[in-house]
Parts: structure tokens; sequence; C-alpha cells
């Protein structure tokens, strides 16, 4: 491999070299080393798609039915479960703003990236739930879920009008990427 790279293990299924970047950036599947691994939206769609089709198969065709509409539910959901956790990967933006966040305009030098971090989160999060709406129309839920985001975690927040800028530069960041 490449000498110039921090290699920090190789992954012995394929013997193939981990570079650290990789290893942070790209949510590496931990048996193949292929990017993209989203065990949890895969796992989540499985089990809901494979309880339904469980349900369907037995009633329309008796516990073979069942069975089947278990199997095929399951990988159909967990199919669908993990292009779901790939429309926004959280690791990537949180660096990516990390990264950023003091070349925006609206960035206080005076205040630190875990200021702002919240708001890039709902930012993208939001884009992610509320694709059927621009900016604007999500905005009254967007500040409704910041707020409560801050007040149960114990923190004051930046006040809306200031987070705002960050909640839109993400949501747009987000629209932009989904778009490629």
């Amino acid at each position: 491999m490449n000498s110039n790279k921090n290699i920090v293990e190789t992954n012995k299924n394929n013997n193939q070299d981990i570079i650290e970047d990789d290893k942070n950036d790209a949510n590496r599947d931990p048996i193949s080393n292929q990017p993209g691994a989203h065990p949890v939206g895969t796992g989540v769609g499985a089990a809901g798609a494979g309880t339904a089709a469980t349900i369907i198969g037995a009633v329309v065709g008796g516990p073979v039915g069942g069975v089947v509409g278990a199997v095929i539910g399951s990988v159909v959901g967990g199919l669908a479960g993990k292009v779901t956790a790939e429309s926004v990967n959280p690791t990537f933006e949180d660096n990516h703003w990390r990264e950023t966040y003091t070349t925006r305009s609206y960035a206080d030098p005076n205040l630190q990236y875990e200021d702002y971090q919240s708001a890039y989160r709902i930012g993208y999060e939001g884009y992610d739930r509320e694709t059927n709406q621009n900016f604007y129309e999500a905005e009254p839920q967007l500040k409704r879920e910041y707020e409560t985001h801050c007040t149960q975690h114990g923190r004051a927040g930046l006040p809306w009008a200031t987070a705002k800028h960050a909640v839109k530069d993400a949501w747009d960041k987000a629209d932009v990427d989904a778009k490629r």
C-alpha cells in the first residue's frame, strides 16, 4: 500500500490494509472492509419488514408462508434499512462541519465547534426526515427540535436566531449531496 498513509491494521478476511482516514470516515464493515456498513439501519429495516412479512405470510400461506415471509421480508427490509441509513452519514457530516465551521460567515470566532454541533445535526438530520419540504417550511419544526435538544441535554445552547444559520447550512449541504 501507499507508504505515505498511516496503516492502522490489516483486515484478516481479505488481507487489505486499513488506512486510518478510511477507518474513521468510511464506516467500514468489520468483516469485508467495504465502506458503508450501517448495521443499525439494516437491522431496523430487517426487523420491521421481517415481522410484517411473517404476519402476512402466515395469514396467506399458513406456517410455511410465515417462514417464507420472514426470510424474504428480512432481506428486503435489511436492504431498505441500509439505503435509508446511508442517506446521511452522521460521522461524515460531523467531521465535515468540525473542519469547516470556521470558514462560514456566521461563525463567531469566540465560539467553538461544540457550540454549533447540535445546530448542524438538527439541520442534516432534519433534511433527511423532511425531504418533501424546503427549509423555510420545516423551520418551525427544526426550531422546536433544536430548543428541545438543548433543554434535554442541560445546555442553554445558542439562541435560535444564531443557530438557525448553521441549521440551514447543514440542511442546504444535505440537499446538494442528495442531488449528486
